[in-house]
């Protein structure tokens, strides 16, 4: 069972990805970490992530970075931003997603155009979202208990930056699918999100089982 999961930033939907992977025991992969990767081989080779060519070089990185925790700060997420707006850059990392989603037994996939262009076949597709305050006021707090002092107003323009960037850009642009699931965990805890998720896959997968049973 392949399952795919798309969403803004700080929406939870790596969270749930998460959770998801271990409900059904299938591997994970957190696709925006690759363009942070991306992203940090670019700063820290003093390349332009605006520039495609410098971008690009910097899809060969060494997967040891991917465990490392400079990944996860606003200046590296700023740069996956602005990388995965390049056509190459996606292009480059597409393969690398896909052979992920098409192990046997299946995987979760989360990131931002996993139902639309990683894995369309996937069995589910859940998109998640929550309003633009209320994932500032999250990550926001995330950033604090990493002893990160910036303003609510700064991340919450940050975001609102990122989704015009990731909703707007010509190639793989960041929308629903389709036949995707929506989940909005505006006003939901982590426990809540994630049974909801488990619940719309379990519904999903229950209507194909009974179509296919004719």
């Amino acid at each position: 069972m392949i399952i795919a999961v798309d969403g803004p930033a700080a929406s939870g939907k790596g969270t749930i990805a998460r959770a998801l992977a271990r409900h059904y025991k299938l591997p994970h992969l957190d696709t925006g970490l690759l363009y942070r990767a991306v992203g940090a081989t670019v700063l820290r080779h003093e390349l332009d992530p605006a520039n495609e060519a410098d971008a690009v070089s910097a899809c060969g990185f060494d997967e040891f970075i991917l465990d490392d925790p400079w990944l996860k700060s606003e200046e590296v997420g700023k740069a996956a931003s602005v990388v995965s707006a390049h056509p190459l850059v996606r292009a480059a990392l597409l393969l690398r997603q896909r052979k992920f989603a098409a192990q046997p037994g299946g995987a979760v996939l989360d990131g931002r155009d996993i139902g639309t262009v990683i894995a369309p076949e996937a069995d589910v597709k859940l998109f998640v979202k929550a309003t633009p305050m209320i994932r500032a006021q999250r990550r926001h707090l995330e950033l604090r208990k990493r002893g990160i002092l910036t303003s609510l107003d700064k991340v919450l323009a940050d975001i609102r930056a990122r989704d015009e960037r990731d909703a707007k850009r010509p190639h793989a642009p960041m929308v629903p699918a389709a036949d995707a699931r929506i989940l909005d965990t505006s006003f939901l805890s982590i426990e809540a999100a994630v049974q909801r998720a488990v619940a719309l896959i379990d519904e999903t997968m229950a209507r194909k089982q009974e179509q296919a049973a004719g």
